[in-house]
């Protein structure tokens, strides 16, 4: 199953310490070499959205620390930035800063925490006062954030609907995808995505049900996945007893998660349409008509409609 949330901390790498030494002779003087820097964290863009799955696990992810100063001025080498790839989407947000974070494109890489400085060691902290320095300047400590990364795809278009609304039988069918299909619900257990014939990326989410948003069913956290969407396509089976309150159940989630997902454009998807005879087809575009909204029907079993279809959504 697809992980698309996770809790973490992420913390860059502690400063290497100074030295404290001084040479053989009684006349040398201070010679502890400085500590090396900690590394850096930065996150990156990739196009692999199975990526949260490093995490699990795990409750922490920690760059290098500096490596520590040594006697004849010897200092310690800087470590090595971590870099990680997150995918495309992702949404980061620190639990005691509330300060975001979000990776769009593929290759984009953000400095997410700063590694801690290297101590100084007693070589350069002599001093025209202080000619035998037996101290050190402690290094400092990476910068650490307690992470939640959520996965958004970034989505073009999304199929929403109640559970055994053909959703993923659709996608199947418009793209390359091979979703998982079968006569009985919650079939889709996590978002399934797929590549249009345009290039353009679908989203199919998991079914709705009445009371999602107070976690009856799959819940609506799933609805994260099509917030960026230009499009949302509403499935609708023909052979439904109340096509209208099939969709004012479906809108009524999509308000409770996020208000924004009302304002997007629709197109309304009579699926299945070869279940019914043509009059019972046209009863139910009827009743949806008054919802002022684009209406089309479409049967995978009718390739005039699958063109159809991806010619409206082009």
């Amino acid at each position: 199953m697809l992980i698309d949330e996770v809790e973490v901390t992420i913390k860059a790498g502690d400063g290497g310490r100074g030295s404290v030494s001084f040479g053989k002779s009684e006349k040398s003087g201070p010679d502890g070499g400085n500590g090396g820097d900690g590394g850096d964290v930065y996150i990156m863009g990739s196009s692999d959205l199975t990526l949260l799955a490093q995490f699990r696990g795990k409750e922490l992810v920690e760059a290098a620390r500096g490596v520590d100063g040594k006697k004849d001025k010897m200092h310690g080498k800087n470590a090595k930035d971590l870099i990680l790839n997150l995918p495309v989407g992702s949404f980061l947000t620190d639990a005691n800063t509330g300060e975001t974070f979000e990776l769009n494109t593929v290759g984009e890489e953000i400095l997410l925490c700063e590694g801690g400085e290297g101590g100084t060691g007693n070589f350069d902290l002599r001093s025209s006062r202080n000619v035998t320095p037996t101290n050190t300047i402690p290094p400092t400590p990476g910068q650490s954030r307690s992470l939640t990364i959520s996965l958004r795809f970034i989505a073009d278009y999304g199929l929403v609907g109640l559970p055994s609304s053909g959703k993923s039988s659709l996608i199947n069918e418009l793209t390359n995808a091979k979703v998982k299909t079968a006569d009985y619900h919650f079939t889709t257990l996590s978002p399934n995505l797929g590549v249009l014939p345009n290039k353009r990326i679908i989203a199919d989410i998991p079914g709705l049900i009445e009371g999602a948003s107070k976690g009856r069913g799959l819940g609506v956290k799933f609805l994260k996945h099509i917030q960026k969407v230009s499009l949302i396509l509403h499935c609708i089976t023909s052979d439904s007893p109340d096509p209208v309150h099939d969709y004012e159940i479906i809108r009524t989630e999509l308000g409770n998660f996020d208000k924004e997902l009302l304002d997007k454009k629709e197109i309304i998807l009579i699926t299945k349409s070869d279940l019914v005879s043509a009059a019972e087809l046209q009863r139910a575009k009827t009743k949806l008509s008054k919802l002022n909204k684009n209406i089309t029907e479409t049967s995978i079993y009718d390739l005039n409609s699958i063109n159809a279809l991806l010619d409206t959504i082009h």
